[in-house]
C-alpha cells in the first residue's frame, strides 16, 4: 500500500504560483525518474521527473519520507537538473 502524501502549506502555495499540476508532483514522488539525497542530509530527498507537458523540463520535488507518510516540502521546475547517465 502506498503511504499517504502530505503537502506542506509552502508546497501547496508554490504549486499554485508555479502552475504545476498536482498529479505531476504526486507521480514524481511515487515514481521518480531518479533520486538524490538533499544536501541537508537524510532523510530529506530530492526526486526528479521529466515532464513532457512542459517541454521536457525537469520537476524537482523535495520530500521527507517517514514510516507512515511522505511529506512534500516543495516542488519546482529545475533548470539546472540533469539526469544522471
Amino acid at each position: 500500500m502506498d503511504k499517504p502524501l502530505r503537502f506542506t502549506t509552502h508546497c501547496e502555495t508554490v504549486i499554485a504560483e508555479r502552475q504545476l499540476d498536482r498529479a505531476w508532483v504526486e507521480e514524481t514522488v511515487r515514481h521518480p525518474d531518479w533520486r538524490e539525497d538533499d544536501p541537508s542530509g537524510p532523510p530529506v530527498e530530492r526526486r526528479f521527473s521529466i515532464i513532457p507537458q512542459r517541454e521536457n523540463r525537469i520537476l524537482r520535488v523535495v520530500c521527507l519520507e517517514t514510516a507512515t507518510e511522505i511529506r512534500i516540502i516543495t516542488a519546482f521546475l529545475d533548470r539546472k537538473a540533469r539526469q544522471p547517465q
